[in-house]
Order: structure tokens, then sequence, then C-alpha cells
């Protein structure tokens, strides 16, 4: 079985839960605080994955980095390092987003711009770009880069929507070497 598959398995399980007990934005934001911690700490990993380390001074650590999570989210936590898989904790934070997400009909973008966008701007992006994609809003994630020239470019899972001077650029050199 494959990590994805695993790791889906788990996030499944906790959202049904979520939606069970009516806990979701809970746990939702539970969960990117879990998904943060892990992505950006990676000393956190390193003793997750030490051998010298017994499960349970893991799972002291798990209950202390994690003390403000809900008992659900610390069990699924605790499961994982039971069956020594703590290294498949940021992928059930995220496919447990991307769960929350499609429930409530969002999806999340990274925006590429020139300048910070304002929340005006944002909302039109989203409303704009959520139907082109079968959602009915986005979580917009605003990243500056002065590399573009001028206009933006939109991430939105696997599809990139190229508004950008540069990437205009790159496209009439293409048509014109072409």
């Amino acid at each position: 079985m494959s990590n994805s598959t695993v790791a889906k398995r788990y996030a499944l399980a906790l959202f049904r839960l979520a939606k069970e007990h009516q806990l979701l934005d809970q746990m939702e934001n539970e969960m990117r605080v879990v998904k943060n911690v892990v992505k950006n700490n990676g000393d956190l990993g390193v003793v997750l994955k030490s051998p010298k380390l017994t499960n349970e001074k893991k799972k002291e650590i798990i209950k202390q980095a994690f003390s403000g999570a809900s008992v659900y989210v610390l069990n699924t936590l605790m499961i994982l390092i039971d069956r020594h898989r703590e290294d498949y904790m940021e992928a059930v934070a995220d496919y447990f987003i991307e769960f929350a997400n499609d429930e409530r009909g969002i999806a999340e973008a990274k925006v590429y711009s020139t300048r910070p966008l304002t929340e005006a701007e944002q909302q039109a992006l989203s409303a704009t770009f959520a139907a082109k994609v079968g959602k009915q809003s986005l979580r917009i994630e605003n990243i500056v880069d002065t590399n573009l020239l001028g206009g933006i470019k939109l991430r939105i899972g696997n599809r990139i929507f190229d508004g950008s001077l540069r990437g205009k650029l790159e496209r009439l050199e293409r048509q014109l070497l072409g």
C-alpha cells in the first residue's frame, strides 16, 4: 500500500469523526497547526524517527507539543506513533485539510504577485477563479514574487493560470522561435 493511501485512510477516519461530532472547523485548525509544526520543525521529525526513544517517550513529546489539540487529533497522532508511521503526520494533515475544503466547496490557491494583494483583490480573484475549478470560493495564500514583472500567477492544485508579464513574454518568445 502506498504512503499516500495510508495517510489518506487516517485522514478520512479523522474527518468522519470531525463531521460526526460537529468539530470540523476546530479540527481543521488543529491539523493546520500539526502540519506547520511538523513541516517547519525538522528536529521534531528527527526525534520522532529516533530508534533510541520508546513509543511512550515519543507520545509524551507529541502530547506536550499539541497539548491544546482535541482528543481525536491527539489519538490519531498517538496511533501513528504506535504503528511507526510518524513520518505520515504531515500527509495526514494535508489530506484532512483537503477533505474539509471539499466538504465546504473551497480550494486552496497560491497567488503569486509583485505586491501584496488587497482584501478586495483577493475576493475578486476568489469569485472569478473558484467557478473555473468547480468550487464556491478560494482560500488564497498570497506570495510576493518580484520576478513576475507585473500581473499575477495563480496555482490551484495542479492547475496554473499565468497572467504575469513574465509568462506572457515567455509565451511570445516561444511563438516567435517556434
